[in-house]
């Protein structure tokens, strides 16, 4: 727990408290406080909540980067989330679009969060992409053509589930599926029906709550050129029904 005692001593004093505002701004009585920030005891979860909300940072930094390191200025403050979100800018403060390749697809994941991860990604930067924050992911499989593998989506930060528009296309990075390309539509209940353009694929639902990312499509890069059938999407799934006939029918 020293990594979070550090983190929490240096949050205090960067924001001038002492540690009895600091406990009245995390809801705990001031000893108790104290002994999270030596080190003493172990905080439950319900206190690493109120913390992150106090000091404006989220819970995954707070456990896992040395804050003394990390210049607070490159972080993306978002809304009533509390979260940081790791940028990075060029000389003139404009932001760069960072490249996820994809043999770190799936460590995004787990270092989407970490501002060191982001530091060591490639970036590139495009002057048509403004007031915003953009990210570069790669495409995988064949479920959103005329997209191919190998090819990068753009993507610009959605901070609010409810900024979402139905019928646009998203990258989304979900706990358990990492980061997957898809038409949304919201259905009211806290969820969203995912769909993809190649309808050999059926459309599925994904919690709200199960969300940890959204970008919304602002560019692609190809890697290679089109053909005339790669913008068919019924040739691709006429291809697919008849691999599908044929697996049944070898089964059979």
């Amino acid at each position: 727990m020293s990594l979070l005692s550090d983190n929490l001593a240096f949050l205090r004093v960067k924001k001038g408290d002492t540690q009895e505002v600091a406990a009245t701004g995390c809801k705990v009585p001031r000893p108790r406080y104290a002994n999270y920030e030596y080190g003493i005891r172990t905080p439950p979860p319900e206190f690493l909540v109120d913390a992150s909300r106090y000091f404006h940072i989220s819970i995954d930094l707070m456990l896992s980067v040395d804050l003394r390191k990390v210049p607070l200025g490159d972080l993306l403050k978002l809304g009533d989330n509390r979260i940081l979100l790791p940028i990075t800018v060029d000389r003139n403060g404009d932001n760069f679009i960072e490249i996820i390749p994809h043999k770190a697809q799936a460590g995004y994941l787990t270092g989407y969060a970490d501002p060191e991860y982001i530091e060591n990604l490639q970036h590139i930067s495009l002057p048509w992409l403004h007031n915003g924050k953009f990210r570069a992911f790669p495409v995988s499989g064949d479920s959103m053509p005329p997209h191919k593998e190998g090819s990068f989506i753009i993507g610009k930060f959605i901070e609010r589930l409810g900024d979402v528009l139905d019928g646009k296309t998203y990258i989304l990075l979900t706990k358990n599926e990492g980061i997957v390309y898809k038409r949304l539509n919201k259905n009211g209940k806290n969820e969203l029906v995912l769909t993809s353009d190649n309808t050999f694929y059926q459309p599925y639902k994904i919690k709200a709550s199960d969300i940890l990312e959204i970008w919304q499509y602002e560019c692609s890069i190809a890697r290679e050129e089109f053909k005339p059938d790669d913008l068919n999407v019924n040739n691709i799934t006429d291809m697919f029904l008849k691999l599908q006939s044929e697996i049944k029918n070898l089964k059979s």
